[in-house]
């Protein structure tokens, strides 16, 4: 930290206004990678990979059929042909999953189903089709013996052991974030169990008189909680594990209580009561656990964020942000500066949304120097992209996230962008419309 850049931020001193990269860059560096654990290898969907996993097996573990056929020697085969074929006894079966117990002599065969260990003596695979066999079959006449009616070359159809996977080899390195192809190789080399990188708890509260829980009867004065859902969801979307604290009334009891239980998480949460003059005793009570800098940001929506270390139980340091109360802030908030911090922490390298260069479908207005973060639903047609703005930008009206698939970006310098102008978009989802 260059601390002579930084004042002192302690207590509720005020800073003046930070960079959204100030502000990330602050933040991001107060967190690490969490510690390894280990669990069955279909709970560690999109998890990151703690160890380099080597392969304990050859795959497949021996030579095997790519067909259903005849494992013969290619020699036996000259001058094969479907008006000469060349007549070899049948002298066994080989079914997946069974050990050949016979060899390929010369002048036999062996009947051989795809996936099959191929027996000793055979160095080629004929399959079935390039047979006489339906015919026999047909006509009724024995399979004692079969007539093969093309010649090949050695080795054709047959899958050499290790083909996919040697033994001892590197197949999925340290940092690699688990998907359904990675939980299947790690089945196939046998592993019951992965390291990986755990996930963190994200401890979420939110703090008003004013707020009701969805179910609870509506009342005249009151707005229901609705950034402790979307955060939550924000949090599992992202792979952080979200702990519902609940709404702290503003009785310090309740609000210490809460704390408490919040301090035991990786992260905590807060939303609302972060910008001056709001709920003090929020400020108050964090205040007593260690340090609170209320920071105002170059940003629509999302100026207000508070951040600091909380002191918790068994000498632990852990890290609070303070989002606005605004859904729509403390959505954009979470964006930027919470889902980073979760990634960070279960060992993610990319921690940025993709952006990509869109034509502007409506103005932007920015009236006072900010980074503005405008919600646009952006569409894909003849492989250009545009961006259309969702309707009024109210941090509080939410519909206006929900409609929106990308934040456009309009810089702190520019007044107003218009419509027919490229604009940068960060995007928040890839679907069908957009197109990956």
């Amino acid at each position: 930290m260059r601390d002579e850049n930084h004042g002192h931020h302690h207590g509720h001193h005020h800073a003046d206004m930070l960079s959204v990269e100030e502000a990330f860059d602050r933040i991001i560096s107060a967190f690490e990678p969490l510690e390894a654990e280990e669990k069955p290898i279909l709970e560690s969907l999109g998890q990151v990979l703690a160890a380099d996993v080597y392969s304990p097996l050859d795959i497949p573990p021996a030579a095997n059929s790519a067909m259903d056929g005849y494992a013969l020697r290619h020699q036996d085969l000259k001058g094969a042909a479907s008006g000469n074929p060349v007549t070899l006894k049948v002298i066994g079966l080989v079914a997946a999953g069974q050990l050949p117990t016979k060899r390929v002599e010369p002048g036999t065969t062996i009947r051989i189903m795809t996936g099959a260990p191929v027996p000793e003596g055979c160095d080629t695979v004929v399959p079935f089709e390039e047979t006489d066999e339906v015919d026999r079959k047909a006509q009724g006449r024995g399979m004692d013996e079969v007539g093969v009616l093309v010649a090949q070359p050695e080795g054709k159809h047959i899958r050499p052991a290790g083909e996919d996977v040697k033994k001892g080899e590197l197949v999925l390195e340290k940092g690699a974030t688990l998907r359904p192809s990675e939980v299947g190789v790690l089945a196939s080399l046998g592993l019951e169990r992965v390291r990986v990188i755990r996930r963190p708890t994200v401890a979420i509260l939110a703090t008003g008189d004013e707020l009701l829980t969805p179910g609870q009867k509506a009342q005249p004065g009151r707005i229901y909680d609705s950034n402790s859902y979307s955060l939550s969801a924000s949090v599992l979307r992202y792979g952080g594990i979200p702990r519902l604290l609940g709404i702290a009334r503003d009785n310090l009891e309740d609000m210490h209580r809460k704390l408490e239980e919040g301090l035991t998480a990786d992260l905590l949460l807060t939303s609302a009561g972060v910008s001056k003059g709001d709920y003090d005793m929020v400020k108050d009570v964090l205040a007593e656990r260690g340090e609170v800098n209320f920071w105002s940001v170059r940003m629509r929506p999302a100026k207000p964020l508070a951040w600091g270390m909380l002191r918790a139980p068994g000498n632990r340091q852990v890290p609070h942000l303070g989002l606005p109360g605004n859904p729509v802030s403390a959505m954009v908030a979470f964006e930027e500066f919470a889902r980073p911090a979760i990634l960070k922490m279960l060992g993610k390298t990319r921690l940025a949304k993709p952006t990509i260069e869109a034509e502007l479908q409506g103005p932007i207005v920015n009236f006072d120097g900010r980074r503005v973060f405008a919600r646009v639903h952006v569409t894909k047609s003849n492989g250009a992209y545009y961006a259309n703005p969702t309707g009024p930008q109210g941090s509080n009206i939410l519909t206006s996230m929900a409609r929106a698939n990308g934040l456009a970006i309009c810089p702190e310098d520019e007044p107003k962008m218009d419509k027919g102008q490229m604009v940068r978009v960060k995007m928040l989802d890839w679907n069908e419309e957009v197109g990956v």
